[in-house]
């Protein structure tokens, strides 16, 4: 059995100092890749640096909707660079309107931005949304419709907007939240939409699953997610944990080294 950490942070310090730990505790829960997601780029060098030495680990290029008082990509900064080998998807991008205070047209134009971007390069688009669904799903109509897939991220909304994003091109990635007792309208969306439209990620080092809820996340604690979305899809895990990777693959990675996981 394979798993695939489909977003995380290893470089942020909570992780940083133990990844050759990180990656032997990985091993021990079969979790045999993981994306490490960019959220600023002045430190985009510490996921590269990390997706380079490391062969199961690969990088996206982005800066998030929360963070305002960051270097602002352009378009063409992300498209060269996402140029690196390993950089496999842009983002994470998206809407966070949750602490936003006054005007929120910047977080648009940034989103617009690295929808540009995901155009260019036809790479996958990683959409972190919060209190602004409406909003996320008009910008991609208009401007990526057909043009741009993706995933959207540690998923807390609605079937609606889990249904709207499908139909758009985008996968759903669940986190531990799945896993938390007061999370039922979350598993309800896990359960109704199709297994070929599900990844699962850690978003360590935060939202650790049960049982380990509350301390530090890390991408072996994936396995707890997978076993969580079993349950509510009343699938066996080998087969949910099959269905995820080659949705990673078929979406980060064009199919590639698919042939040990079938």
């Amino acid at each position: 059995m394979q798993i695939i950490d489909s977003h995380c942070h290893i470089n942020f310090p909570e992780l940083g100092e133990d990844i050759e730990g990180i990656l032997k505790r990985m091993e021990e829960n079969s979790v045999t890749k993981a994306l490490c997601v960019s959220v600023q780029l002045e430190k985009l060098d510490e996921i590269l640096d990390l997706a380079t030495k490391y062969p199961n680990i690969y990088a996206s290029v982005g800066v998030h909707p929360d963070n305002e008082n960051c270097e602002e990509p352009t378009t063409e900064q992300l498209v060269k660079l996402s140029n690196h080998p390993k950089v496999v998807a842009i983002g994470e991008t998206g809407l966070d309107y949750f602490r936003a205070k006054g005007d929120t047209e910047w977080q648009r134009e940034r989103f617009r931005a690295h929808i540009d971007a995901a155009k260019i390069t036809q790479k996958p688009l990683i959409i972190h949304t919060r209190e602004a669904g409406n909003d996320t799903l008009d910008i991609l109509r208009e401007q990526g419709r057909g043009k741009v897939r993706g995933v959207m991220h540690c998923f807390t909304e609605t079937l609606p907007f889990a249904l709207a994003s499908i139909e758009l091109g985008f996968l759903i990635s669940f986190s531990g939240i799945l896993t938390f007792k007061n999370a039922e309208d979350i598993r309800t969306v896990a359960k109704a939409i199709p297994i070929d439209s599900i990844m699962v990620e850690t978003d360590s080092p935060y939202l650790a699953p049960m049982p380990h809820r509350g301390k530090t996340n890390e991408p072996s604690y994936v396995r707890f997610v997978l076993e969580e979305l079993a349950r509510v899809k009343e699938l066996p895990v080998d087969v949910v944990a099959q269905k995820t990777t080659e949705n990673f693959h078929t979406l980060f990675l064009n199919n590639e080294s698919t042939e040990s996981i079938l």
